[in-house]
């Protein structure tokens, strides 16, 4: 008798993933989270990018210091509907 031996993809092995949101919500979390890192916590003049995809906040860009880039990734967090954040900012290099 051969039994069937799942693969790792299965569904059997993980819940199901949660599904994407509705169309725009992407949009809106970006300019969400966009918002509360340049208005809300005063990363003014910093450039930073932000791009949702799935509800995961991607950040971009090149901060001042060690500190702004990780405030950036707490903001980011903190936006409802943000299932996780991918924080590739960059720090500035000290002239």
């Amino acid at each position: 008798m051969v039994m069937p031996w799942p693969l790792p993809d299965d569904s059997w092995f993980r819940p199901e993933p949660d599904p994407p949101g509705p169309p725009g919500e992407d949009v809106r979390l970006a300019a969400e989270v966009a918002y509360r890192i340049v208005g809300g916590v005063g990363l003014r003049a910093r450039r930073i990018t932000v791009t949702v995809q799935n509800r995961v906040a991607i950040l971009g860009g090149i901060a001042p210091d060690v500190d702004a880039r990780q405030l950036a990734g707490q903001v980011a967090w903190q936006v409802p509907g943000v299932v996780d954040v991918c924080n590739a900012v960059r720090v500035a290099a000290k002239r």
